[in-house]
């Protein structure tokens, strides 16, 4: 048997030179940057996919949200559905207006503007600051809306045109003045989906109602007779009072012990005193002033253009001092009658003396007002009784609250309080 026919093989192998191993990595650090490249690009947009859709959702939600605030129905007042912006315009419009009224006494109530309303508790009521508020505003809300349908069942006829204008002229002062744009200022002022155009119908409609509620005032407007009715019962209320008087004040410093206190009062007493037997025996009341004012007040006493003593035209509520002014009204006060007030709380003594009680004339326009705005406000609640709440979006929380003498009429009173006790605190009776 012959040997078959095979192929030779070749075993030598090619030896791979240093040059030769470089060029090979470089080729395969290119086909792993290659795989790389299509993994990342692949993720990427993946991740890009994602954050689109996420942004389009956010826009969508966005969207809707101030769809549903402009156009559905966040609360429910009589028959009247209204949106979260219109809410909105009546609560900021509240709260400003009522910031603004007692800016000065809002320490008094312990309130913090700084800090959101529904984290600070009303006055230890069980309510917030912002119950308190919304219950302000359901309130202003019913009062307009019972004004606006009884102004078109009575065919009352107002043109909002001009008023509006000028509305619209005040909030751009305002936002000239605030360095905001006026689309900036509304959303400020009215909560954040206002606009001008969103706000419109709002205004006009508080503007129609204020309207309203002067017709009313008109309609009600009280006979002379019936005025002069109301100030025999109520003469304190009305008739001024002019008198002079000199206050000396305890020297005492803050954290003085309470018996110091109580010598430092008698030390002030003797001094009134003193003045006030020289003034019977005739001594000049301004010239007594001088002679007892401290360095400080002497300059206003010698001042020859004014009297600095004297307070003219004084109604009871005017008086600083309470105590001072239950004197001074007392029936049979008569001219010349002179007394010494000692005031431990406010650690002063008053010399005071007794010119003369009248009433102004003038004042019978204020009584006329007090009457038909008595007269329009009883009107006004007799509508507003038939105007039920539905908190359609249970954002009210204040309505859940057992009732307590915390609502809002309760919150003006609080406040006039509160401004009452700024004055009876003061010790200048001369101002």
């Amino acid at each position: 048997m012959s040997k078959k026919d095979t192929p030779e093989v070749n075993t030598t192998q090619k030896v791979q030179t240093k040059y030769d191993r470089k060029m090979e990595a470089r080729r395969q650090q290119k086909i792993k940057e290659q795989k790389e490249e299509k993994i990342t690009k692949a993720v990427t947009a993946v991740i890009g996919i994602g954050l689109a859709a996420v942004i389009i959702i956010s826009i969508a939600v966005s969207v809707i949200s101030k769809s549903n605030a402009v156009n559905g129905t966040y609360v429910k007042i009589g028959e009247h559905e209204l949106s979260q912006a219109e809410y909105d315009y009546y609560y900021q419009t509240t709260v400003n207006n009522y910031l603004t009224s007692y800016a000065s006494i809002l320490p008094y109530f312990g309130v913090d503007t700084s800090v959101d309303f529904d984290k600070q508790e009303y006055m230890g009521s069980g309510m917030t600051w912002k119950d308190m508020f919304d219950e302000m505003t359901v309130e202003q809300i019913k009062q307009n809306k019972a004004m606006i349908d009884d102004a078109q069942k009575t065919g009352f006829s107002y043109d909002a045109a001009e008023d509006y204008a000028g509305f619209v002229s005040s909030l751009e002062q305002g936002a000239a003045s605030a360095g905001l744009n006026i689309k900036q200022y509304y959303k400020e002022n009215f909560g954040e989906y206002a606009t001008e155009k969103n706000m419109e119908p709002f205004i006009k409609e508080s503007l129609l109602a204020g309207a309203y509620y002067n017709e009313l005032i008109t309609q009600n407007t009280p006979a002379e007779d019936e005025i002069k009715a109301y100030y025999e019962e109520n003469k304190q209320s009305y008739d001024r009072v002019n008198y002079r008087s000199f206050t000396f004040q305890a020297e005492v410093e803050e954290g003085t012990e309470e018996d110091a206190v109580s010598t430092a009062m008698d030390e002030a007493e003797k001094k009134a005193d003193a003045m006030l037997k020289e003034r019977e025996n005739g001594a000049d009341f301004e010239q007594l002033c001088i002679e007892n004012a401290s360095e400080e007040e002497k300059a206003d006493y010698e001042d020859t253009e004014t009297e600095h003593c004297l307070s003219e035209g004084k109604n009871y509520s005017g008086i600083t001092s309470t105590s001072v002014a239950a004197w001074l009204f007392e029936e049979g006060r008569t001219q010349g009658d002179l007394t010494v007030i000692r005031d431990d709380n406010a650690q002063v003594c008053y010399v005071v003396e007794f010119l003369e009680r009248y009433f102004d004339e003038v004042d019978n326009t204020a009584i006329s007002n007090t009457i038909a705005s008595q007269k329009a406000a009883d009107y006004i609640n007799s509508l507003v009784e038939n105007y039920q709440v539905v908190d359609v979006k249970g954002e009210l929380k204040y309505l859940t609250i057992p009732e307590q003498d915390t609502e809002a009429e309760q919150v003006n009173e609080n406040s006039e309080d509160a401004a009452d006790g700024e004055d009876v605190s003061s010790t200048d009776e001369t101002e």
